[in-house]
């Protein structure tokens, strides 16, 4: 849990100063490349965690395959480095860009279809978000089949569940008192 912690006191440091040049939006996209980028590379991810890799091959690395990103992320890839710390690099990522939408009221709904979400399903769930949220909203969309068939529409702390899985539980339920 430390992990997190320290990581939300670097993204807000990283997005004060960010927006105190200009460059919130910038360093933003930035981020978000960090995020998917680790996310997406095992071996990028595996080395940033290393506990072997020294720090200065960390950030030399990361300046490297991050070379035009803003300065103000490169300054964050040497502060992990005097501070040991890039271990929490991919989550420091996340934590800015959730920092960021909420500093322009961006909220993002978390989408759980079945199978990936098409324009037509999209415009749907679109329009139920609407319903129970008027701020500037963000789709994630996970995949469960597990749902079998539907939605579920998470929002921080509210959920909308029109999955078929729901459904037959409820009439399972239901046809058993």
């Amino acid at each position: 849990m430390t992990g997190s912690r320290a990581a939300i006191r670097y993204a807000k440091a990283i997005l004060d100063m960010a927006q105190a040049s200009g460059a919130a939006g910038q360093v933003n996209e930035d981020m978000a490349l960090i995020a998917s980028t680790i996310k997406d590379n095992a071996e990028l991810s595996n080395f940033v965690a290393s506990p072997v890799v020294k720090a200065e091959v960390k950030e030399s690395a990361l300046k490297e395959i991050f070379a035009s990103s803003q300065n103000i992320t490169q300054g964050l890839f040497h502060l992990l480095h005097e501070n040991k710390r890039f271990e929490i690099l991919p989550l420091i990522a996340e934590e800015y860009k959730n920092q960021f939408d909420i500093l322009n009221g961006v909220e993002t709904a978390t989408v759980t279809t079945a199978i990936p979400l098409t324009e037509e399903l999209e415009a749907k769930v679109m329009a139920k978000i609407k319903e129970f949220s008027s701020k500037n909203i963000t789709i994630n969309n996970v995949v469960d089949p597990a749902i079998i068939g539907g939605f579920i529409i998470r929002i921080g702390d509210k959920q909308f569940n029109a999955s078929v899985a729901n459904g037959l539980t409820t009439l399972r339920r239901e046809l058993s008192n």
